[in-house]
Order: structure tokens, then sequence, then C-alpha cells
């Protein structure tokens, strides 16, 4: 993980203020601190309903993180009636050698992991008390031995009653995250004890806040000073975890909703869009670490289940935000650390990787195969409660059965990231039958339809379905293996297309999915002649409703052939399409003519996207002159696009044209093709949501406004060739 020593002095000490390792009453000198029809009845009658979230409490349940008292009682009767695999992984939680009522806390008053060239580092004596402490928790509710008991509450008042600091270098993030969500684990189990006074929980419940919230928050909130996309995803996500587990514990929900919050829409690379950093086809999620090494990639995936438990577990669900993408990156993470065959891994695609300090353009082998106990909480989540498939998941689970736990794989930091004991712990029995396939997108790429789906936990095959009506008769395309999910159609003709997914059971039940539309052919989605000359709407006249308003001073003017035009100031005039116009979308053409008065750097035409981080766009003069097209999904150092040979012309109308077909992007000008870009991986469905969708206006707010007019803007959800474009600028 990055390390930030070489930092000058001031901003040191404010890092160091930040973290909690100076008091806050310390002077920084020098320093400023700032519906189809067909099939439907084939769907199995009998079939359990997958779980839904738990309704959201009035107020916390207790114990309600990674363990509820259900999960607690499920435990205790599997290990007493002997039933496998709940009795293989309590064996293996009684061989840990955390296991021992003879051990003693080692609490310290001040904790420091990393270099801040004064103190040594004494972090392993905060990491082995709390897996101590977890483990001595876990034997009591799983036994009733109150010794145990009584051991996990000497560690917590050990701790509460000494702990005032956690410091070093920016690693000191990393202890409150990580070794935060977990003490807060064994104070949210440990509260339901007798022996437990009411003043110690309330000690323990401080120093979890004072101590370790203070530097969730302060890391969260400005990332040691640095821009946003410096730290990697692990760091946000242990953080965010602790939040989540210290909210619960201290029944303080403003600090549950801040670490909720940041996981769902954060600007850090910890929130899940980012974390899981590109989809592939077949629902595969790329993990933001996989071009740094497995190891640290893996650790998501034990960060990310238990966040996501531990909002279940109060009724929010992470697990299936963004269609399931905490899955898709699970399923991706497994597979490439998985042999296939031999001593050779599953591969799995890959797409570079740029952030503000890396260049990460290979798949990185770097500690690949490594294990983490994690994969019981993903598999058993997905399948066996909302009866998807997750086979990737399923087979890293059952490889590492009966899963080990805090310790259990070396006194390094590495065994004690993540607290396991997953065989025991998250095995739930089997779902009695699987859900239909789920999930369904279909989108055009390079002018065949491109389909993914997730997967149904029990079926053996499936079968890709197409008709021409979305009451059907829906006929099959393809036959399909369990793997990939993922099916590209060439249908016969230009059109309006419908397709589900059936998947077939080993008892030969089939299962059939909603079924999703997708139009083929050059039909544009939003048309704006500008004629109206009045108000503040300019209209769609596709039929779509995807008309325009103007805003911030946006005017009217005259247009190319006497008809009208948006006036924009370059002052914050602009207009505003709906939200999402592109979502999902893979090719697409937006055309339009455009007049300049003066060419301001970095001024867009146009600009679609969510923010600074994620958007696609077009500047008609970059800071070195030439027109520039980008997306990214990681503001400006993530950016895949190109630049023409020069600026535009100014005082005349200049039909401008953007397409994407496949990996193929073409910016062309007066219908010539001026710039290509045959490697594009970014897409609009890439970027996600898109609520900010502008004509003249940028995402980053200090970027000045188009100066000029607009005219004839049209947006289509499929790549025009060069022979059409040329047409509309003819036109």
């Amino acid at each position: 993980m990055p390390h930030d020593d070489s930092l000058p002095d001031c901003d040191r000490r404010k890092v160091l203020w930040m973290l909690g390792a100076v008091p806050l009453t310390t002077t920084l000198v020098g320093c400023s601190v700032g519906g189809n029809t067909e099939d439907r009845e084939d769907r199995e009658k009998s079939a359990e309903a997958p779980a839904p979230a738990p309704p959201a409490p009035a107020a916390f349940v207790h114990p309600g993180l990674l363990h509820t008292q259900a999960d607690f009682d499920r435990m205790a009767t599997k290990v007493k009636d002997g039933v496998s695999p709940w009795i293989g992984g309590w064996q293996a939680f009684l061989g840990t050698r955390l296991n021992d009522l003879t051990a003693w806390p080692a609490a310290l008053p001040e904790i420091y992991r990393g270099n801040d060239g004064v103190h040594g580092e004494n972090y392993t004596a905060l990491f082995k008390d709390v897996g101590r402490a977890y483990v001595a928790a876990m034997h009591w509710k799983v036994t009733g031995d109150t010794r145990y008991a009584d051991q996990a509450v000497r560690f917590m008042n050990a701790w509460s009653s000494t702990l005032t600091l956690i410091a070093g270098g920016t690693e000191a993030g990393l202890v409150a995250g990580i070794q935060g969500y977990q003490f807060a684990n064994v104070g949210e189990i440990m509260r339901t004890y007798d022996g437990l006074k009411p003043a110690d929980l309330l000690a323990f419940q401080s120093m979890m806040k004072k101590v370790f919230y203070r530097i969730n928050h302060g890391f969260l909130t400005n990332h040691n000073g640095t821009p946003i996309s410096h730290y990697w995803a692990n760091w946000d996500l242990c953080n965010i975890a602790s939040m989540i587990a210290i909210g619960v514990l201290c029944d303080d929900k403003e600090i549950f909703d801040e670490g909720v919050n940041y996981f769902k829409s954060g600007p850090g690379n910890g929130a899940i869009a980012q974390a899981v950093y590109y989809l592939h086809p077949g629902k595969m999620g790329q993990w933001q670490e996989t071009g740094r090494d497995q190891g640290h990639n893996t650790l998501g995936i034990a960060l990310v289940g238990p966040i996501c438990e531990m909002a279940w577990n109060q009724g929010i669900d992470l697990y299936g935000l963004d269609d399931n993408r905490v899955l898709a990156g699970a399923e991706y993470v497994a597979k490439a650390n998985l042999i296939e065959s031999g001593t050779s891994f599953y591969t799995v695609p890959y797409v570079p990787y740029h952030n503000r300090d890396v260049q990460q353009n290979v798949f990185a082998t770097g500690t690949q195969g490594m294990w983490r106990p994690c994969w019981a909480l993903i598999f058993n989540h997905y399948v066996n409660r909302k009866g998807l498939a997750a086979p990737y998941s399923e087979k890293f689970m059952l490889q590492m059965q009966p899963e080990g736990g805090v310790g259990n794989y070396g006194w390094t930091s590495g065994g004690f990231d993540q607290l396991g004991f997953g065989t025991l712990a998250f095995t739930r029995d089997p779902i009695p039958a699987g859900a239909p396939p789920s999930g369904l997108t279909a989108t055009l790429v390079a002018g065949r339809v491109e389909l993914s789906w997730w997967g149904s936990a029990y079926a053996t095959g499936y079968a890709v379905k197409r008709s021409d009506s979305a009451a059907g008769p829906f006929l099959a395309v393809a036959t399909l293996p369990t793997d990939p999910l993922t099916w590209t159609d060439s249908p016969p003709s230009a059109g309006t297309w419908y397709y589900v997914v059936s998947a077939t059971t080993s008892s030969g039940t089939v299962l059939t999915s909603d079924s999703v539309a997708i139009a083929t052919g050059t039909v544009p989605i939003a048309a704006l002649s500008f004629d109206e000359g009045a108000g503040s709407t300019a209209a769609d006249s596709t039929g779509l409703g995807n008309a325009a308003t103007l805003a911030a001073g946006a005017q009217w003017g005259t247009g190319r052939n006497g008809g009208g035009a948006l006036s924009l100031d370059g002052k914050g005039g602009h207009a505003s399409l709906p939200a999402d116009i592109l979502v999902g979308a893979s090719d697409f053409t937006i055309s339009t003519w455009v007049y300049c008065n003066a060419l301001s750097p970095w001024a867009r035409v146009f600009d679609f996207g969510s923010g600074p981080g994620r958007y696609l766009m077009l500047a008609h003069r970059k800071g070195t002159g030439q027109l520039r097209f980008a997306i990214t999904v990681d503001g400006s150092y993530g950016e895949q696009g190109f630049d023409s040979p020069a600026a535009l012309p100014i005082g005349r109308w200049v039909h401008l044209a953007v397409t994407l077909s496949g990996r193929t992007a073409t910016v062309y000008v007066d219908g010539l093709a001026v710039a290509v870009n045959t490697d594009m991986t970014m897409t609009p469905a890439q970027v996600g949501p898109m609520p900010n969708n502008w004509l003249g206006r940028s995402q980053y707010v200090s970027d000045p406004g188009f100066n000029g007019r607009v005219d004839d803007f049209r947006i289509w959800r499929s790549a025009l060739d060069a022979t059409a474009v040329a047409a509309l600028a003819a036109a």
C-alpha cells in the first residue's frame, strides 16, 4: 500500500494530527490546516423465495454486526448435533493458537504502525489481542462457557483503560480500520454478557470512538491531504468497515450512515463503483487492485464481505447494490486466484488501470492463489440466501473448508487482516431451489447485442431466447453451459428485440428471467433543434421525452440555417438533458453543430457524468489547443480518449460528431474523421449513473463555460458509420 514517508515535515505533521498521532491542541507551526409470458409458467412454483434484506429497524439490532443471535443459535445447534460442515469449522476454530484461556492482555497506551521517524512499530500487540478477544467471545457464544466470556471482557477492559493513541506513519489508518472493525465486533458480541458491567461497556465504546473512529473519519474525509485516487481501495474499505461497526456498537446512527453512504457513493476508491473498477461481460467485476498483486486483491473481498454483512444485519442491502456489484468483484477475484488445471490458474479478462500514481497495463500475478478466509461469507449470502450462482466463490470456499480464521495464517499482519472462521459462522442450510436468472442486460457493442446475466444456484445450463415482440413467442438462439454468463447475438434485422434467459436444473425445472429490450439500427434517442425561441425548454423531436432545459443564463440565438440555436455566454449558461440518457450504453453517437465565439481551455461542448471522477466529455480546446474527447471512471488521470490535430475554427459553424463502436472511438469535424482510438475499453456503461448531462458545462467547477452557439444536437445509442456522419455534416 502507498507510503507517504517522503512528505515534507509540515505535511507530515498535518498527517499525524489528522491520524491522532499528535494531540488536537498541538500547534502546527508554519502549517495551514485546512415482462414476458412464455416460460413464466415454467418457473418452479415450490421454490422458496430468496431472502429479502431484513427491514431497516427503528433502532439498531443487537448483537447485529457480523453475527446475530440467530447466527449464534445456528452455530451452537449444528456443533452440538455434530453436523457437517459446521463441526469441521468448530474443530478448526478450536485448533487456532488464539484459543487459549491462559493468554493475558498486552495492552499498551500507544500503538504505532509505520515509520514516523521516532517510534518503533508495536501494533502486533493490538492485533493479536483483538484476535484472542474475538475467539474468546465466539467460544462463549457457541458453548456458553463463561470462562471465555470473562476472558473476552478482560481483554476489552485492559485496552479501553489503557489505549489512548494509534499513530506512526500513514499506516496507522490501516490499524484503525482493520482492528477497529474487528474490536467493535468483540464489543458487540460481549454486550449481551451479564458479566460486562455497563460502565465497562461505556468505556469500551468511548475508546472505539475517540481512538479508532476519529482516525476513520479523518482518513475518509481528506485522505491525508492526497488526491482522491492516491490510496488503494482497501484503505477506504477497512475504515468504512470500522465506521459501520462502531456506529452499531455505539448506537450512533450518524457514524453508521457515514460508513454506509461512503460505500455507496463516496469519492474514494473504497466506494463500490471504484472498488469494482470495471465490469466485464458475464458479470465479472475487475477489482481495483488487480494490477497490483493478488494478496491485496483478495484482501478487498475479505473487507467488503464484512461491510455488507454488518449492514445487512441492520436492514441495509449493500450486497445487492448496483446489480450485485460486490458479487461481480468476488467472482472475478476468486476465479483469478484458483487453479484450473495442474499449476495453471484460470484466466480472467483485464483492462488497464490508471490513476494519479500508477499505470497498470497487465494483470498482476504476484501472490496469485493466496488463501484468505473470506469466501464462505460471500457464497452463503448470494447462494443460500439469494439463490444466485457463485461458482468461483464456491470453489474457493470448498477448497478452504473447514475455514480457519484470525491468526491461523501466520503471526504476520496478513494473518490478522480478517476474522474468518466462515465455515462455522456463515454456513447456511442449502436453499431449496435457485432463483431465476436475473440482472439480464443487453448492450449494443460493435453493432451486436451483448447479453449478461446472473445465474441460478442449481442451474445445469442456460438457453438464450429472442423475440421481436414483448409478448413472445421467444425462440432459443443459444444453448449454453453454466459459465460464462454472457452471449453475443446478431439479430436478423434492425429493430427492437426482446430477450430472456432460461435456466434448466438437474430435475428438469426451467426458471426464466424477466425480459430485456434493445433497439438496434440507427434511430436517434434525442434530437434537439433549439427552434423554440422562448421559454426554457428545448423539445426533443424523437418523441422519447429527452428534452433539454436551459439554465444559468442560457439564451436563444440564431441557428446555422436561420432557425434557432442554443446561445451560451461562457459564464455558466448551459443546457441540461435528462439524467442517465446514455446509462448502460456501449456504442453511441453524439452529433451537433457548434459556433465558437472564443476558445477557452477545457470549455465543454458536452459533458455527461456524475462529477469530476466519472464522465464522458468533448472539450473544444484543451490546454495545448487541440479538441479533446475522453471517457473516465477515475478523473483526469484515468481518461481514455484522444486529441484532434488542431483546435476548432472560430467564427463559423462547425459540425462535430463522436462515435464509439466496440473499442473504436472516432471524432469527426465537418464530416471528416480527425482522430481515432482503437483501444477504448471505457464506455458510458462503465461510467455508471450519469445525473449531470450538460451542454456547455463541465463536471469540473473551475472549468470555463462554452462561449458560442449549439444547434441540431442529436444522440444515438448506436455508432453511425463515416458515410452517415458525412451526410449529417452535408445536410
